[in-house]
């Protein structure tokens, strides 16, 4: 049965996606009473705006603060995921954004299809290593946008209307594909620069301790429902720079020692 009570949200979210406005939260706090509220809702915007038909969604984004925490998921609209090869510059300028949130990401790419069925035969002590899982590796950097006209203290029902609006994604960048390898993520540098601000410099940052540590989850989620994932599937991992912040007309610049580099123009 639908839940109506989500509609009202949803109709909203696909407005404000529509006209680049932003929408006052308070209105909605208590709307949604759990995150399947929240991920019933980006399944509705997703559909309103025919993001994926009936597909998977190609591109995700996934992660959380640690690996104590609840880790949350957003397939991503693929008008706004950008393929930049070294050297070259994505631009975002045709792009609107009511926020500029930038994050230092490390991508990953799925080798195989995985279906609901695989991730159900996964235990702890059975789950597939991460080079069987996924084929590559780039580095990336996600936009942080949100239509919500206001940052309100944090609580669970604020933190759900951030996930309903696909965890409050706005694009995708990423560069160039390298194969997949097991490193030392601990003592992974990176490298980010926005406009004219001096580069800034981080190591072993990332908040699971390994990118890849997040993939039983995410593909649990992304198969729900009885989906198949198809190989190819990309999935950013969460920020290795917490979030920083870039102006319109701002040029950002990130490289990961070893892994590669790429830019973007607002």
């Amino acid at each position: 049965m639908v839940d109506d009570r989500l509609q009202p949200l949803a109709d909203a979210l696909v407005g404000a996606r529509q006209s680049a406005e932003t929408l006052p939260m308070a209105p909605w706090l208590g709307c949604l009473q759990s995150p399947a509220d929240a991920y019933a809702v980006q399944e509705r915007v997703a559909t309103a705006l025919g993001w994926f038909g009936h597909e998977a969604p190609r591109f995700w984004k996934s992660g959380g603060p640690s690996r104590l925490a609840e880790l949350t998921h957003a397939g991503l609209p693929p008008s706004g995921v950008h393929a930049v090869a070294s050297g070259a510059t994505a631009s975002l300028q045709a792009q609107r954004f009511n926020r500029r949130g930038i994050e230092a990401e490390v991508a990953l790419r799925t080798r195989c299809d995985v279906t609901a069925a695989d991730v159900a035969g996964w235990t702890d002590d059975k789950t597939p290593p991460a080079h069987e899982l996924v084929d590559a590796m780039t580095v990336a950097v996600e936009v942080v946008d949100m239509r919500w006209a206001e940052p309100l203290p944090a609580a669970d029902d604020v933190a759900w209307l951030k996930l309903a609006d696909q965890q409050v994604h706005g694009a995708l960048v990423f560069g160039d594909w390298r194969p997949f390898e097991a490193r030392d993520w601990s003592r992974q540098r990176g490298e980010l620069k926005i406009g004219t601000a001096p580069w800034q410099s981080f190591e072993g940052t990332h908040p699971l301790g390994d990118p890849a540590w997040l993939l039983p989850q995410w593909l649990a989620h992304a198969t729900r429902g009885g989906r198949t994932l198809p190989a190819g599937t990309v999935v950013t991992t969460g920020t290795w720079n917490g979030l920083d912040h870039a102006a319109g007309g701002d040029r950002v610049e990130l490289r990961f020692t070893d892994l590669g580099s790429l830019a973007l123009q607002f």
